[in-house]
């Protein structure tokens, strides 16, 4: 650790992920989304133990996508909508991540446990429209260590924000996945300038 101006300025990962200033994401990990990811069955035993051990170290943070209603998406978000679903007639969208159906929950072997925070949110940034800045601030978080998806949206947009707001982004390479993989490795090249891009093992060997 270097100090500068009075900033302490880590030199290793283990300094960065330190759990007394890191927290996990585990970002919007829901049914409707892992039955669709490009490595569905490998993704969840390999994302569940990794969750279940850090928990033991440092705090946890779920997201879950909850859409407003269609009339309040936005032009912009229907239309977005209108084209992942192939479709014309914004009066055929139907709704999506209902709380309460089975494809709104997190599946069971990676669900949140008591003490863990969950985070309803309708936007693909983490701080939009939450507290989870001001939450992060009080725990004394410094560090936002990302598994979730999908990479290329929810994943990329809320490390980059972390970065400006201050924080630590480390996202998890083999902890994250897409519905369309080439979308997700470019992601991740890109995200490697921006963020602290390691895999699993690393994280465990400096946690």
């Amino acid at each position: 650790m270097k100090t500068f101006h009075a900033m302490s300025i880590p030199e290793t990962l283990a300094e960065i992920v330190d759990p007394r200033h890191s927290c996990l994401v585990v970002w919007d990990v829901q049914v409707a989304l892992t039955s669709r990811i490009f490595d569905r069955q490998d993704y969840l035993p390999r994302l569940a133990p990794f969750v279940a051990e850090l928990r033991r170290k440092l705090p946890v943070t779920y997201t879950l996508i909850k859409p407003l209603p269609l009339a309040y998406q936005g032009a912009w978000n229907t239309y977005a909508m209108m084209r992942r679903m192939g479709i014309s007639d914004p009066g055929q969208l139907k709704p999506f991540l209902v709380p309460g159906t089975p494809e709104y929950a997190v599946p069971a072997e990676v669900a949140p446990q008591p003490g863990d925070l969950v985070l309803e949110k309708s936007s693909p940034n983490i701080f939009l429209g939450t507290r989870f800045e001001t939450l992060m601030r009080l725990r004394g978080v410094q560090t936002l260590v990302f598994t979730g998806i999908a990479t290329e949206t929810g994943i990329e947009t809320s490390a980059r924000d972390a970065a400006a707001r201050g924080f630590f982004p480390v996202v998890v390479s083999d902890g994250v996945s897409s519905m369309d993989q080439a979308a997700h490795e470019r992601s991740l090249l890109s995200l490697a300038k921006a963020a602290i891009v390691t895999d699993m093992e690393a994280i465990r060997a400096a946690i």
